[in-house]
């Protein structure tokens, strides 16, 4: 029996607004969702070859969220994000050759494979760092929008997170904190109703999540985290509340990890969930609905998909042969990025 419907309405209601968005920037994002289900699809086709030594969460199926709202970012702005990491280090510019050699250890891996898959971080693109434990990296984030504010400066933080870290204290005091110092950060929760094996209703009451952060005095919203434009959109207000100084937001999208909570493959059979939920919920595949969505408006061209998926697909293949090829770390690099020898 399925617990968690798809409640949006797709692209409807978004034909009547498509002449404010430029053609190429919605190529860019329809881009940038399909590269990220490509490397998604190609970390999750070699993992059980055992050389990626590192824990792996796959953000098939929640894509749009992280496209959304970084696509709107400059590489000035910060975000964050927990252990779903690969979709939002993606999406904010980071260098895939430099992630996919974290995940095999490699000396030239992102973090210089201290981290793996759960701690990514390109500073040079304002992918400002990852944690894998559950709220761990709220605090962080709105610490950072605290220093833009203490600096008068105009970049923002955001940070990403699961519905699980709404369980937790550091969420709940660093939005009240953000609240009273009206500071530029927006808090994107992205409910995909499970926590490992763990519904929601399980964990939570009846109370929409994004009920509670306006409750602590957020200007607090909730997408269909499946629609890319819808995300975008509220992105857009809530970028524009944090560099005019009216301080932080809170976006809550819902979407539905195809996958299991971790690892390669999806694991519902073990039954924690239903079968049938997952297979409802790829009919409003990201990808393919706003794919669709384009074709019938022209911007997106049969042609022009498949020079896509061509470039895509040879990036990377080439990056995971820079990874493999690419050296491992030595006893020299153990004493990199710490306080004491």
């Amino acid at each position: 029996m399925t617990k968690y419907r798809y409640q949006g309405t797709g692209y409807a209601a978004w034909a009547s607004v498509l002449d404010q968005y430029p053609p190429a920037h919605l190529l860019a994002l329809f881009f940038q969702m399909l590269r990220i289900r490509r490397v998604e699809e190609a970390i999750e086709s070699r993992y059980h070859e055992d050389e990626m030594k590192t824990p792996i969460h796959l953000v098939i199926g929640q894509e749009a969220s992280a496209v959304g709202v970084c696509g709107l970012l400059s590489s000035r702005d910060l975000v964050y994000c927990g252990h779903r990491t690969h979709g939002v280090y993606l999406a904010k510019g980071g260098d895939l050759n430099a992630m996919l050699s974290e995940f095999y250890c490699r000396a030239n891996g992102c973090v210089g494979s201290k981290g793996g898959s759960m701690h990514l971080l390109d500073k040079s693109v304002g992918m400002a760092g990852s944690s894998a434990i559950v709220a761990g990296i709220v605090p962080i984030a709105t610490g950072a929008a605290l220093t833009a504010y203490m600096r008068n400066e105009s970049w923002v933080s955001t940070v990403f997170f699961g519905d699980a870290a709404t369980e937790e204290g550091a969420l709940w005091e660093s939005l009240n904190f953000a609240a009273l110092k009206r500071l530029p950060i927006i808090y994107v929760c992205e409910n995909n109703y499970f926590s490992v094996c763990t519904p929601l209703s399980q964990r939570q009451p009846e109370v929409d999540i994004f009920r509670k952060a306006e409750s602590f005095g957020l200007v607090s919203t909730v997408v269909d985290g499946t629609n890319v434009l819808a995300v975008h959109d509220a992105m857009t207000k809530a970028l524009n509340r944090a560099r005019s100084g009216q301080g932080p937001s809170f976006i809550e999208t819902r979407a539905y990890r195809w996958r299991g909570h971790g690892g390669a493959g999806d694991d519902s059979s073990s039954g924690y969930r239903d079968p049938d939920e997952v297979k409802l919920w790829q009919e409003h595949c990201p990808v393919e609905s706003f794919s669709k969505f384009l074709t019938q408006h022209n911007i997106l061209q049969g042609s022009r998909r498949q020079a896509m998926e061509t470039r895509i697909d040879e990036e990377v293949n080439a990056a995971f042969a820079s990874a493999i090829s690419s050296l491992p770390p030595t006893e020299v690099d153990l004493y990199k990025h710490v306080y004491s020898e």
